[in-house]
């Protein structure tokens, strides 16, 4: 499997939910293993898995993204078929492919709820409150400052199983998102646990937590 071989330090735990933390993978490699896996859990050959990894920088843009909220640089964008529109990924920021055969597949909604509930869990165990605001998924800041991002969320569901996920801000370079129109919002900003924090955290510190509450709201949705 790609993303396997890409990353001497993978560690897969075996369990009703399989969790690898796969370190820094090309989006390429993991869009294909992602597609392989997905294949794979379709047909019941392989257990609902849980991708935890990071990308190196790189613009992505899910179905609804219009022209004019993509970079005007000429920097490439990779169209995918997730819901959502564009967003950056990478170093830093701790991305999850839950790919997870949905007992409810038809109700998307509910799904995406379920994960950002799980998303502002692991924010609160450290320390920082977040999140919904109706309208808009992902997780959020919201205080005297304004509304500010921290979590992006953009799923697909075929053949009852999901893929793509979750982009959580750790530390990454926030200026990328400035060449953007982030999830096609544009009268908010774009943060991350770090600063808000006003402290340095780690990819490592944080992914044991996201695997913690992200199993728990997996577990609970899946077939």
């Amino acid at each position: 499997m790609p993303l396997a071989s890409a990353s001497s330090d993978s560690q897969i735990s075996h369990s009703p939910l399989a969790i690898q933390r796969a370190g820094l993978i090309e989006y390429s490699v993991a869009l294909e293993t992602q597609r392989i896996i997905h294949r794979e859990v379709a047909d019941g050959v392989r257990p609902n898995t849980l991708l935890i990894l990071e990308h190196p920088s790189v613009f992505t843009a899910g179905k609804r993204t219009s022209e004019s909220e993509k970079p005007h640089d000429g920097t490439p964008v990779i169209d995918v078929d997730r819901g959502g529109k564009i967003t950056w990924h990478g170093p830093g920021q701790l991305v999850g492919y839950p790919i997870v055969k949905l007992a409810k597949p038809t109700e998307l909604v509910g799904f995406v709820r379920e994960i950002e509930a799980g998303l502002i869990r692991v924010c609160s165990e450290f320390g920082l409150e977040t999140q919904r605001v109706d309208g808009r998924s992902g997780v959020w800041v919201c205080d005297i400052q304004g509304e500010r991002k921290i979590a992006a969320i953009g799923i697909r569901v075929a053949s009852g199983v999901s893929m793509h996920g979750f982009a959580l801000n750790v530390n990454p370079d926030l200026s990328e998102f400035n060449r953007i129109i982030p999830c096609g919002i544009e009268d908010a900003s774009v943060t991350s646990l770090q600063q808000e924090l006003g402290r340095d955290i780690s990819i490592d510190e944080v992914a044991p937590v996201i695997e913690k509450y992200l199993y728990e709201t997996l577990v609970k949705v899946s077939a």
